[in-house]
């Protein structure tokens, strides 16, 4: 009978001088800094996360990076709507676009937003390409990263990035991997954009044109996809909810992605219906947050919500809290609003 080899003959062991690794009991970990914001892009981008803006061809992906780009370097509420909490300098790589094309598009998207284009912190490369998959392309946008400090990095379309086998998990995985790396070191988002395949599966991630490591890879992803004239943005995010689908369309000269006029009129009337309902069944005024707890949403929407009733004398404001007006009646409830049992 053959005997068993010995415990630490079954795998080789590899001395190395990097030291032990570092463990510490899960308790004693330190608590996040304070102040440290959950969102780059309130609903849409985490702080500091990796992920992909992933839709097919001809469906503005371009055109939501560049939306996201110009509100973090601005500070700018995106697409209008989501406040951006952690605003700092861009670097963004265009592969596919002629560097006066980025620069007039944005230059555009400044201008609907108000925004002094010329002193934004919105950086380009500009090489003819770069390649993640060799060595030195790999240290010369870590070089970049490092000089330019930027909170968001775009790089645009993934596809023109490597001549890996977007097929092979193997291939991905270690361009993923290394992107990884880079975010952890320079504490920074990144965010890739990728084409999807044609067909759907019941998870929007499950279209993402290869390796499926590419959507188990992201912290925040976005997908497009065309409906008739409009687009449908939904969004997934690895450590909170998933927010609704939004409805967007290419508007106005020079143009650009917005919220179409119908779900932003039909959401504010929803907010509206559901403060004076919660209003209506409370007998004694609320403060905001005892409204924000009830109601379940984020503040900054229940002060344009506030403010906007306040302003149509519908509720006021005593000794710090929220009460129907006078001449306010028991609301009706419109067909359809969200109702707060």
């Amino acid at each position: 009978m053959t005997p068993e080899p010995e415990a630490d003959t079954l795998l080789p062991v590899h001395r190395t001088q990097a030291g032990p690794l570092r463990v510490l009991q899960v308790a004693q970990l330190p608590p996040e800094p304070s102040g440290h914001p959950a969102w780059l892009i309130d609903d849409l981008w985490a702080h500091q996360a990796v992920g992909v803006i992933g839709g097919a061809p001809k469906c503005c992906k371009t055109y939501l990076a560049l939306e996201m780009a110009l509100a973090v370097a601005s500070g700018t509420p995106c697409l209008g709507r989501f406040p951006v909490h952690d605003p700092g300098p861009v670097l963004l790589f265009a592969a596919e676009d002629a560097p006066p094309q980025v620069r007039d598009r944005l230059r555009g998207l400044a201008h609907t937003r108000n925004v002094d284009f010329d002193n934004l912190p919105l950086l380009l490369i500009l090489t003819d390409q770069l390649r993640l998959d060799t060595t030195s392309d790999k240290q010369r946008l870590a070089d970049a990263v490092e000089e330019h400090k930027p909170r968001l990095l775009i790089l645009d379309p993934f596809v023109r990035l490597h001549r890996a086998d977007e097929n092979s998990a193997t291939e991905i995985s270690a361009l993923l991997a290394d992107l990884r790396a880079l975010q952890r070191r320079f504490h920074l988002a990144i965010l890739l954009v990728h084409h999807t395949r044609k067909g759907n599966g019941p998870v929007a991630g499950q279209a993402l044109r290869g390796s499926s490591d590419l959507h188990a890879w992201g912290d925040s992803n976005l997908y497009l996809k065309k409906a008739d004239e409009h687009i449908r943005l939904t969004a997934e995010h690895r450590a909170a909810r998933t927010p609704d689908p939004i409805t967007l369309q290419l508007h106005g000269e020079p143009a650009r992605l917005q919220i179409t006029a119908a779900q932003s009129q039909h959401r504010e009337t929803n907010l509206n219906q559901q403060v004076l309902n919660t209003l209506t069944r409370h007998s004694n005024p609320m403060t905001q947050a005892q409204l924000r707890d009830t109601l379940k949403i984020r503040n900054q929407s229940l002060t344009t919500t506030l403010r906007h009733l306040r302003k149509q004398n519908m509720i006021r404001r005593t000794n710090g809290a929220w009460t129907l007006s006078a001449q306010t009646s028991t609301p009706q409830r419109s067909k359809g609003s969200n109702q707060i049992p």
